[in-house]
C-alpha cells in the first residue's frame, strides 16, 4: 500500500447526501478483482449521460476538478453495500482523501486498507471546507496526517482526530498484509517449531 503523509490538490465539492457504495462504484464493475481501471466507472450514472458521454453539469467533469485528489463530501458518504471497489475506484482515479462529517462503517475501514484517508471532521468545518472547494482550480487544501491538520488556500488550519494504529499504518503503507509480513520471522520460527515437534504433519 502507497505511504500517505503529505497531500496537497484541489478539492472537489460533492454536493450528494448519502452517497452510497452504488454511486461511488455501480454493481457491474464489481465482477473485476484488479484494482486498475475502476476510475473510469466511478460516479458512472452521475458523470455520465445515458447515451455516453459526460455529463458536463457534475463536478469532476468539470476542468477545474478534473484532476482533484480530494473530496470534499456531504454526510454518510459511503453508506450501503459493502465493496472494497468503492475506495479502489477513488485511488484509481486519483483522489486519495475524502474529508465529511461521517461515513459508512465499512467503507471506512476499506479506506484504510486500501490508502484513502478519510477525514471526519465538525458540520462547520466542512462547511468551511466546502466553501475553499467551491473556488474551483484555486480550491487546492494540504493535508498533514502527522500533523492531523488540513490547511485552506488561505492558510486557515482545521484539526481533525484519527485512530493512532490507522494513523500508523497510513503513514507506514502497511495493508492488513503489510501488518503481517512485519512478523513474519516470528511466524517463520513458530511454523518451523511446529514441523520440528509434528515431522508427519
Amino acid at each position: 500500500m502507497e505511504k500517505f503523509n503529505k497531500l496537497e490538490g484541489v478539492a472537489a465539492p460533492l454536493h450528494i447526501l448519502n452517497c452510497d457504495t452504488d454511486m461511488i462504484i455501480p454493481a457491474q464493475w464489481l465482477k473485476t478483482i484488479k484494482r486498475t481501471g475502476l476510475g473510469k466507472g466511478l460516479f458512472q450514472k452521475d458523470r455520465y449521460k445515458d447515451d455516453g458521454s459526460e455529463n458536463p453539469d457534475f463536478v469532476l467533469n468539470k476542468p477545474a476538478y478534473r484532476n482533484s485528489k480530494i473530496l470534499v463530501a456531504e454526510d454518510n458518504f459511503g453508506c450501503g453495500s459493502s465493496r472494497e471497489h468503492a475506495p479502489w475506484a477513488l485511488m484509481d482515479f486519483g483522489i486519495r482523501c475524502v474529508i465529511s462529517t461521517s461515513f459508512g462503517d465499512i467503507f471506512y475501514n476499506n479506506c484504510f486498507k486500501n490508502g484513502v484517508l478519510p477525514i471526519r471532521v465538525s458540520p462547520e468545518d466542512l462547511e468551511k471546507l466546502f466553501d475553499d472547494a467551491e473556488r474551483g482550480a484555486n480550491a487546492t487544501l494540504s493535508i498533514d496526517l502527522e500533523k492531523q491538520e488540513i490547511r485552506g488556500p488561505d492558510g486557515g488550519v482545521i484539526t481533525f482526530e484519527i485512530d493512532p494504529h490507522r494513523k500508523h499504518c497510513m503513514l507506514n503503507g502497511l495493508d492488513d498484509i503489510g501488518q503481517t509480513n512485519l512478523k513474519k520471522s516470528r511466524i517463520d520460527d513458530f511454523e518451523k517449531k511446529s514441523s520440528d515437534a509434528r515431522p508427519w504433519a
